[in-house]
């Protein structure tokens, strides 16, 4: 079997780490240092334990049931030691009364346990609760860029399995943790004071306890966040291969797919296996101390007890005090395996949490409440890192409804204007104006808000085919969703559909036609009435007589909008008001359809190139 504590499998620091905060993750000013991160286990810890705090009044009351269980713990072996001696060597009276006293003792150090667990619990999942709310929230508050770069199982895997390994661990470590030190405490200062010789006896074990427990920690804090790793990586690799399915069985890829995903599937094995394996030897080797301690306790006691140094009582008090002072020992060891595990996934957490979330708006950013749909682009420029510009002073300008096609080769920079007239990045260079004002003075949401997008894949979300189409503005009537389902020629097809507009779609929109799915993505964007619309290759890799419904349905959608599509089929754009010609991040040519065409420019040569292939296309068939 490979061990892990060595080649192939590296245990690395987190991707990047967590900083110090509250846990909101939200970008601090320009003018704030930046927090400082938590790098390692300690600070974590103190993260989890602000989000604690938050509750203090009912930790407090969980932490007084502690205070009182272990004194009740302690209380009992107590009791039952003394009973010897009064009941049994001396022959005292009162033995009903005192077996009702050690009968009440236990009862309440149980009804302590109880109360201490069940208001723990209820903190623990407050506090999860919260953590995944703002986790949640996060995740919406990250650029774009930020998901173009994770895997969406693995983001997944943390608002999931890491934060429900840091419930687990809550709901009993802190309790478990608190009352092992506490017991400790007690059971150290009762033994001292019964007997400093039995009691410096027992302290021969812990040197042995103490350096056992710490090199298992090492390992296996290291094991859990491999563990922790892998199985994110899993997740992402399990929901990328669902998602693409069609292309794997279309490769006939499945027998790869399967045999990388037994690679990831073994990593998350054998992590698992040693961690586990390794944390669980912390109860073997306890055990096998505190039978030698109980051994040295009984023998040396025993000889005591013929001396009369001590009673038989005392020896009884001591040999179940010798058990309780591992037992705690025992039990850190095991909940600090436990709080590892969740150290491991809370650090994932707050690795997403304190990711720099999308720039701030402007301090003096104000609302886009009324647009006409003027766009200029004033020598745009644009790098999305140190290399090459992927825009480079590009300007033009779009009159209110004006439709204006992007064309030019892949990688021309086409989406990427969009993405800068979005706010989804800000330009390095020049500037973006609205009406004559530059988009960076209004808020994001107010300036998208009068947006709306036809992608070349339209997402579905789960639920009716209503509910879908209100997507685009939450307020609408039904009447107002029919209508648009009309304009958008949808409306027929979905009356076809079992339930009609109340018809159930799964993720996706799987169990209609590409062309169905685009057809209600224009309704949703007839529904928000937006200034300014965004056609991204819109038509595409729809049927030809699908594409003449869309196509009517995209005319009434841009009529009177200022409208941008970007399109690789030339014929779909040649009423376009104006087209704007994209190479290596310039503006090359700028025109109408048939001024390009009389330049014989580079747009003509790829207008002509298409045209042939189709005639040639259309030959063969």
């Amino acid at each position: 079997m490979l061990n892990p504590l060595k080649q192939p499998f590296q245990y690395e620091r987190p991707e990047r780490p967590a900083e110090e905060s509250s846990g909101t993750g939200e970008k601090a000013s320009a003018s704030k240092k930046k927090k400082p991160r938590a790098k390692n286990a300690s600070l974590t810890l103190k993260r989890m334990a602000d989000y604690l705090l938050h509750y203090k009044g009912r930790l407090s009351a969980v932490v007084a049931m502690v205070v009182l269980s272990s004194a009740f713990s302690l209380l009992g072996p107590y009791l039952a030691g003394r009973a010897v001696d009064r009941f049994l060597i001396e022959r005292d009276s009162g033995f009903i009364a005192f077996l009702l006293l050690m009968a009440i003792a236990y009862a309440l150090h149980s009804l302590t346990m109880w109360l201490q667990s069940i208001w723990m619990i209820t903190i623990s999942q407050q506090t999860v609760y919260r953590m995944r709310v703002q986790l949640f929230n996060q995740l919406h508050r990250l650029p774009i860029p930020y998901f173009a770069k994770r895997q969406q199982g693995e983001l997944m895997s943390r608002v999931t399995n890491d934060i429900e390994n840091v419930s687990s661990s809550l709901n009993s470590s802190v309790i478990q943790l608190l009352s092992s030190v506490l017991l400790l405490v007690g059971t150290v200062s009762v033994m001292l004071s019964l007997s400093p010789l039995l009691t410096l006896l027992t302290f021969l074990i812990v040197p042995l306890m103490v350096y056992g427990m710490k090199w298992i920690t090492n390992q296996t804090g290291k094991l859990f966040k491999a563990q922790q790793r892998n199985l994110g990586d899993l997740n992402g690799y399990i929901e990328e291969t669902l998602s693409g399915q069609r292309i794997v069985k279309a490769f006939s890829q499945e027998q790869n797919v399967i045999a990388s995903f037994r690679l990831r599937n073994e990593r998350i094995r054998v992590s698992g296996f040693w961690a586990q394996s390794i944390s669980g030897f912390i109860p073997k080797l306890m055990n096998a101390l505190n039978n030698l301690s109980f051994a040295i306790v009984a023998g040396v006691g025993a000889i005591l007890a013929l001396q009369g140094e001590i009673s038989v009582g005392v020896i009884i008090i001591f040999a179940e005090y010798a058990r309780q002072f591992t037992r705690p020992l025992n039990d850190l060891a095991n909940q600090w395996n436990t709080l590892l595990s969740a150290i491991a996934g809370a650090e994932r957490v707050f690795d997403v949490l304190d990711e720099e979330a999308e720039c701030k708006d402007e301090a003096e950013a104000s609302e886009l409440k009324e647009v006409k749909g003027a766009i200029d682009f004033d020598n745009v420029s644009f790098s999305y890192g140190e290399g090459a510009q992927t825009l480079r002073s590009v300007s033009f300008q779009a009159s209110p409804g004006e439709t204006v096609a992007l064309v030019g080769p892949t990688g021309a920079g086409k989406t990427t204007l969009i993405q800068l007239l979005c706010r989804f990045y800000d330009a390095s260079g020049g500037r973006i104006a609205i009406d004559g004002n530059d988009t960076r003075g209004f808020t994001r949401e107010s300036l998208r808000s009068h947006m709306a997008f036809v992608l070349q894949d339209p997402f579905l979300f789960e639920g009716t085919v209503r509910d879908n189409i209100r997507y685009g503005r939450l307020d609408a009537t039904d009447e107002e969703i029919e209508r648009a389902a009309s304009l958008a020629n949808a409306h027929s097809f979905i009356t076809r559909l079992r339930g009609g507009y109340d018809a159930q779609l799964k993720l996706d929109g799987s169990g209609i036609s590409q062309g169905q799915k685009q057809l209600l993505a224009i309704a949703r964007a007839i529904l928000a009435d937006p200034s300014i619309l965004v056609l991204d290759e819109a038509t595409s890799s729809i049927d030809t007589v699908t594409e003449i419904k869309i196509q009517e349905a995209l005319q009434r959608l841009m009529k009177g909008r200022t409208s941008f599509v970007i399109a690789h089929r030339l014929n779909t754009i040649q009423q376009a008001d104006k087209i704007v010609v994209l190479q290596d991040g310039a503006l090359t040519e700028i025109g109408s359809h048939e001024e390009l065409l009389e330049k014989k420019g580079f747009y003509s040569k790829l207008f002509n190139g298409q045209l042939d292939s189709s005639v040639l296309s259309g030959a063969h068939s």
